[in-house]
């Protein structure tokens, strides 16, 4: 089962996915695929790792993400946006490269029988980025959302914390 949940910054997404995870497990797997990239970076990670309890098994992974997905997990991925931009950086910004290897990694998660939650952003409701590398990586992750969520079981847009249900 793949549930997608997308929206804008700080619109409740991984409020929600937490407690859906919760919900269908007593111990649900969180899995970051973040890099730190600089102190507000680490401090932002902090937070999120302290808003989860003891229940939670945490793990790191930065583009692999079916390698520390088991069956009958139930796992959250936070987030899609991340994720893509390791790809999109150790491709040295090749957003044709980057989309076919985070579509290869994806397409095997999907042959994984467990609950996957994947968090994502809508990037492209924002403003318009500044430079070409901005606009690229916008492409890119606006092209990988609608990927997932074509494969998703379920759909949810976040606004202001509440959830719109849309597949």
């Amino acid at each position: 089962m793949i549930y997608y949940i997308t929206g804008g910054e700080r619109s409740g997404k991984s409020s929600y996915a937490q407690n859906l995870a919760l919900s269908l497990s007593k111990t649900p797997k969180y899995l970051a695929t973040s890099r730190v990239w600089d102190e507000d970076h680490q401090q932002r990670i902090q937070r999120h790792i302290e808003d989860r309890d003891e229940r939670w098994i945490s793990v790191e992974e930065e583009k692999f993400i079916s390698n520390v997905i088991f069956a009958n997990d139930v796992v959250v991925v936070d987030c899609v946006t991340l994720w893509l931009t390791n790809f999109y950086m150790d491709t040295k910004h090749d957003r044709d490269e980057s989309l076919k290897l985070a579509k290869e990694e994806f397409t095997k998660i999907l042959e994984i029988p467990a609950t996957i939650i994947i968090i994502s952003n809508e990037i492209g409701m924002g403003l318009h980025a500044d430079t070409h590398m901005g606009r690229k990586f916008t492409e890119l992750q606006g092209w990988m959302n609608q990927h997932i969520a074509k494969h998703a079981d379920k759909a949810t847009f976040m606004v202001s914390g509440l959830p719109i249900t849309l597949k």
